[in-house]
C-alpha cells in the first residue's frame, strides 16, 4: 500500500488540495480512474490543471484518451508505439500539456523530484497525521488523511513562499 502523491489544482477555485488515493497498485487505469472521478466531481469546472511528476502512468494511453474525451476531441489518437499522439511518451506528454484542453497536465522537471512546495505539504501531512500515527486499517488511515485535508483547506491553506534563488546551496 502507498499514498499516490498527486496534487490537483482547480483553476476556478484558485487551488485546493482535493484528495488522496490509497491504492494497492499503481497502474495507468488506477490513475486515469482517479482523475476521471475527480473531474466528474465538479462538472462546472471549465479547466483543470494537474501538477505531477513524470511517472509513466501519468503520460499513459489511458490519460490521453481521458483528456481527449473530456476535451471533446474526436480525432484519431493513433496507436501506442506506432503512430499519432499515442506513439511515444513524448508525443503523449505534449498532448497532455496542451493549454487548449479542459485537463492540462503540468509535469515537473525530471531532475527536481517534485516541486518543493508539494514536498512541503507532504511534510506537513507526515508530521500532523502520519508520524506516530496508529491506524487500525487502510480505511482508518484514509479517514484520518481525508479529515486532515478538509481541516487543512479550511484552517491552514495558504500559498507557500518560494525562496530559492537558483544558486547552488553549497559551494
Amino acid at each position: 500500500m502507498y499514498i499516490r502523491r498527486t496534487t490537483i489544482k482547480n483553476h476556478q477555485t484558485g487551488g485546493t488540495y482535493f484528495t488522496h488515493r490509497l491504492v494497492e497498485t499503481r497502474t495507468e487505469e488506477d490513475f486515469a480512474r482517479f482523475v476521471s472521478n475527480l473531474i466528474t466531481s465538479e462538472p462546472d469546472a471549465t479547466k483543470w490543471h494537474l501538477v505531477m511528476d513524470n511517472l509513466n502512468t501519468h503520460v499513459s494511453e489511458s490519460m490521453v484518451r481521458l483528456v481527449a474525451q473530456h476535451s471533446g476531441i474526436k480525432e484519431d489518437l493513433g496507436m501506442k508505439g506506432k503512430r499519432g499522439i499515442l506513439q511515444s511518451m513524448s508525443t503523449r506528454e505534449k498532448f497532455l500539456h496542451d493549454p487548449g484542453h479542459k485537463i492540462i497536465c503540468h509535469f515537473t522537471p525530471k531532475h527536481s523530484s517534485w516541486l518543493n512546495q508539494i514536498e512541503m505539504w507532504f511534510s506537513i501531512l507526515a508530521r500532523k497525521v502520519m508520524r506516530r500515527g496508529n491506524f487500525l486499517s487502510q480505511d482508518d488511515l484514509r479517514e484520518k488523511i481525508t479529515s486532515f485535508i478538509a481541516y487543512f483547506n479550511k484552517a491552514m491553506s495558504k500559498p507557500f513562499r518560494w525562496t530559492y534563488q537558483g544558486k547552488p546551496l553549497a559551494v
